[in-house]
């Protein structure tokens, strides 16, 4: 991991600092932490890609069969040093996604999707080649998701929050219709 004094550490493949999205730092059996993206953009062009080997000491990392790098453990070490929370990034072909979850289940959020495009198919380009020079860093983009409302009773958190909202706008009416009512009876006897 290359981190300077004062500086927050930092992925020594792309230079980014460390985060708990896209850069979340994974460690290697030789104990040296990389961003999870540069290990997935590692294993979609490595030819074996059960096996990665470090950048920066060429030691094998053998992943099991099916295992994406996204399952490699995360270095809980450096997201504590940065006072950051683990999230789950899984890899889905040539995407690395991020689901994320609201913070209280009482507040009926939808989950936000993140993404991040890895780039085609090594191999697989069919246009002419393209100009090398520096392309500008993708940043990852909320997939919007847009639900009817028959889907949204589905939800039993959604019922739940729809029923208890109708009974504290019926119990609030009856209030204000009893205040009203006894505030007439007294008035109108005297």
């Amino acid at each position: 991991m290359a981190e300077q004094q004062g500086r927050e550490p930092e992925c020594p493949v792309c230079w980014n600092p460390f985060n708990n999205t896209f850069h979340t730092p994974k460690v290697l059996d030789c104990c040296h932490s990389f961003c999870v993206e540069c290990l997935a953009h590692l294993s979609l062009v490595t030819p074996a890609r059960r096996r990665l080997l470090c950048p920066l000491c060429r030691q094998p990392t053998v992943l099991a069969s099916g295992q994406p790098v996204t399952d490699l453990p995360t270095d809980t070490a450096v997201l504590t040093l940065l006072r950051l929370e683990p999230h789950h990034v899984i890899l889905e072909g040539h995407q690395l996604c991020l689901k994320d979850q609201p913070k209280s289940r009482y507040f009926l959020r939808q989950p936000r999707v993140y993404t991040l495009d890895l780039g085609p198919e090594p191999g697989g380009q069919t246009g002419p080649p393209q100009d090398a020079g520096p392309s500008p860093r993708s940043l990852p983009i909320p997939v919007p998701s847009h639900y009817s409302l028959r889907e949204c009773f589905r939800n039993p958190q959604f019922r739940i929050f729809a029923y208890l909202m109708a009974v504290i706008l019926s119990v609030t009416l009856l209030l204000i219709f009893s205040v009203f009512w006894t505030k007439q009876f007294l008035w109108g006897v005297g």
